[in-house]
């Protein structure tokens, strides 16, 4: 595919405006309609963005006949449904994580695919990030193996709003959105399937219904263990702290940022062509289209951590 790839993009807030500012520095593509839940708002990051069409319904965006592909920014428990939408009416579509609430709604996305033949990709980033990637490419170059990964992902969310501080219309899941990162992040860093998964958690909260803290273990077939630590409580830096431990090394990875085990900056703005994950992955995305070929984090190669959070699940509710 050599001509521009027109976009629809889904889901107009926090998250989409990242999709918005990443695609921006992609030669060949080109976002022609925008999809949002209230239609005023939606319009004015349109015209920010210069996107001539918006809308409030996906399908009217999937009815436009010189659309190529779709990127989904839109609540959790619309993901599957949405992007069997997509791949239905012959688009092209990533969607931002997770690829579903349930293993079921994850497995009709991978059958449906399988039928279409698209591509179909899952935004995982955390196998774009910059920092991850300098750890994975010295695993493949088999400098450095993984004995154990140490996670804590902490956020202040006892109310029902976006990483901007907005009021959100869906509720956020530890769970299915946030441990989704680093149980396929530990799996293809490891580059083994996970074996052994246990959880527990706190309290439920009593408006938003949802445990607010997690804990959750991890082993792969290699033997790697992963320790996941998970709370909106946390009254205080917010984000996604990993520490690799290996057979050669230690490494702190927070977002874009990579450290020694001893905090010595480690420079990896060489890594890839942009500082940015989101915008490495939507470039992949569309590179995928391009090469006709399946990208990373396509949504069969992201397929297994979700029988590992369905498993979690499972193992939660019969703790009451």
């Amino acid at each position: 595919m050599s001509k521009t790839i027109k976009v629809a993009l889904a889901g107009a807030g926090a998250f989409g405006v990242k999709h918005l500012d990443g695609i921006k520095n992609i030669d060949g593509v080109e976002v022609i309609s925008l999809i949002g839940r209230e239609l005023d708002k939606t319009k004015e990051v349109a015209a920010q963005y210069g996107i001539g069409h918006v809308t409030t319904e996906l399908s009217e965006s999937l009815a436009i006949p010189e659309l190529d592909a779709v990127i989904l920014c839109t609540p959790t428990q619309m993901h599957a449904e949405q992007t069997l939408a997509c791949l239905k009416a012959g688009k092209h579509v990533q969607v931002e994580i997770p690829l579903a609430d349930s293993w079921a709604g994850a497995e009709a996305v991978v059958a449906e695919q399988k039928k279409t033949g698209l591509v179909a990709m899952c935004g995982h980033t955390r196998r774009f990030n910059p920092s991850h990637q300098y750890v994975n490419e010295q695993i493949t170059a088999g400098k450095f193996n993984i004995q154990q990964m140490d996670v804590q992902t902490y956020f202040f969310r006892r109310t029902n709003t976006n990483a901007l501080g907005q009021a959100r219309s869906w509720t956020d899941h530890l769970l299915w959105h946030h441990a989704a990162h680093t149980v396929d992040l530990f799996a293809y860093q490891a580059n083994s399937p996970i074996v052994q998964a246990n959880a527990i958690q706190g309290p439920i909260h009593p408006v938003l219904g949802i445990a607010m803290d997690m804990s959750i273990q991890l082993r792969a077939a290699n033997g790697a263990i992963c320790t996941l630590s998970l709370s909106f409580n946390n009254d205080g830096p917010l984000g996604t702290y990993f520490r690799y431990i290996g057979d050669t090394a230690t490494y702190l990875a927070r977002y874009d940022d990579l450290y020694t085990g001893k905090e010595e900056k480690i420079d990896v703005s060489q890594v890839a062509v942009s500082m940015n994950g989101i915008e490495l992955q939507d470039r992949e995305f569309f590179a995928a289209i391009k090469e006709g070929r399946e990208p990373n984090s396509s949504v069969g190669r992201v397929l297994d951590c979700y029988r590992v959070l369905h498993q979690l699940e499972q193992q939660l509710a019969q703790q009451g």
